[in-house]
């Protein structure tokens, strides 16, 4: 079997190093003899000019260093400051600056040169996320002919919203110099196939098959799971110490993400005061619980979002508190995922309402912590990448407080028999496409891919 190398923006690091992606891609490295290569983490003042060996885990890992003012310009400015807000819909806080374009490029360059000397002829390339776009086309400028293959985990952007880079047809010069991309959801497809087309020229030849400048490209929708198996486990195991009390025996709603402008938290808080404002029966019978630990914090739109958060919570709770019940309680805070996957067991309701989101796996997380006698409720954004799999699910529009507010109360009422109905089709995806499905389906794809021969750059 040939090698697989995984490139990533952070490598992760630890003995025994954790997290959704590395539990996806662990068999497929073990196996392989693989090779993980991603930031070291830290920005520091003189990078070295070769990978660092870190031993310890079941696969290879090497990091590369970058001076902070290339964190800065490659990956606060470029990657989190212009592309994310664009594939998130919200190019209106994008700041575009040709410093952050210009060390994007450098980075990419970087990386791959640093790469090449441990480079094998028959190894596969699998570069993950929007951070990496332009690093497939880096190393075929230094004459890598493996297959190199894309995933993108967050949204790819529509026609209006691509338009607002500052490099619409270089992103897509970028894309068509790997053999596959990968998408979470066939809207992201779709955008990818109309976007190429009006900013770069790119046709479609085929059903999965597009071309550029004489390269041709296949793209597929690979949507990703979780351990579902091990989530089942831990939330069944979960102790009852870790569980929310309530002095009114109201029902747990909960909703757990980065504190992020894409993911809807002031869109929901409202939503609840609405449902609070229209259905007195419901104050002391619901409580929200909102899980939302901080994310790169000092740049703007970030402060800008916690203190909206901090402020609607503290005016409805202002509203509606009583004595013996707080209708929200914020915790900008993280936890660990055991403790989550008691936290989502015991919820009546779980709330992934993002406005854009590239699939979002606390939705199949907290379908697969339900207890399936007594299962709670998902209500979830049509703009999340999970809609396309979970129909099951109460699908909303996360803009409309009215309509989510109904979706509440109609979780707070359902059937037993309906919830049993609506959980039962949806675990039985989340447990289908686990992430083990993900990395398979990808890989069996990729490996399918023969090398291309790339014109002269």
């Amino acid at each position: 079997m040939s090698r697989l190398v995984v490139v990533s923006n952070r490598l992760p690091l630890g003995e025994n190093p954790s997290g959704g992606l590395v539990v996806a891609l662990d068999d497929a490295l073990r196996s392989s003899g693989g090779l993980w290569i991603g930031f070291s983490g830290e920005p520091v003042e003189d990078p070295a000019e070769e990978l660092i060996d870190h031993p310890g885990a079941a696969f290879d890992r090497l990091s590369f260093d970058l001076s902070p003012e290339d964190h800065h310009n490659y990956y606060l400015g470029f990657s989190n400051s212009v592309l994310w807000p664009i594939c998130h819909g919200r190019a209106d806080l994008a700041h575009l600056d040709p410093v952050y374009l210009d060390g994007y490029r450098k980075v990419s360059a970087r990386i791959a040169r640093l790469m090449v000397p441990h480079l094998r002829p028959d190894d596969r390339i699998w570069v993950q996320d929007y951070q990496l776009f332009a690093l497939g086309a880096e190393l075929r400028k230094l004459g890598v002919r493996n297959p190199i293959g894309h995933f993108l985990h967050i949204p790819f952007p529509a026609p209006a919203e691509c338009a607002t880079l500052p490099n619409p047809a270089e992103l897509f010069d970028w894309m068509t110099h790997y053999d596959l991309v990968g998408f979470q959801a066939s809207r992201d497809m779709d955008n990818f196939a109309a976007s190429g087309f009006h900013m770069a020229g790119m046709e479609q030849i085929g059903l999965n098959t597009f071309r550029l400048d004489g390269r041709t490209l296949r793209a597929e929708v690979f949507p990703i799971g979780i351990d579902a198996q091990s989530f089942i486990e831990e939330a069944r195991d979960a102790p009852d110490a870790d569980q929310v009390r309530f002095l009114t025996n109201a029902r747990l709603m909960i909703g757990v993400d980065r504190l992020d402008y894409s993911k809807g938290i002031p869109q929901r808080f409202r939503a609840f005061q609405q449902l609070l404002e229209s259905i007195p029966d419901l104050h002391e019978k619901i409580s929200f619980l909102q899980i939302a630990p901080p994310t790169r914090s000092g740049v703007q739109a970030y402060d800008d979002i916690r203190e909206e958060t901090e402020y609607l919570a503290g005016r409805i709770n202002g509203q509606f508190a009583t004595l013996n019940w707080t209708p929200i309680r914020f915790i900008n805070r993280p936890y660990p995922r055991e403790v989550l996957a008691g936290l989502y067991r015991q919820a009546r309701i779980g709330l992934v309402t993002p406005l854009a989101d590239g699939m979002n796996l606390v939705a199949k997380e907290f379908v697969a912590a339900q207890d399936p006698e007594d299962p709670g409720v998902l209500i979830l954004s049509r703009f999340a990448g999970a809609a396309e799999q979970m129909p099951e699910a109460l699908i909303i529009n996360p803009h409309d407080a009215h309509e989510t507010a109904a979706a509440m109360a109609s979780a707070m009422r359902m059937s037993i028999e309906e919830r049993r109905e609506r959980h039962a089709a949806m675990l039985q995806v989340v447990l289908e496409k686990d992430v083990g499905w993900w990395s398979a389906a990808y890989l069996e794809a990729l490996e399918q891919e023969s090398t291309k021969e790339q014109p002269e750059n």
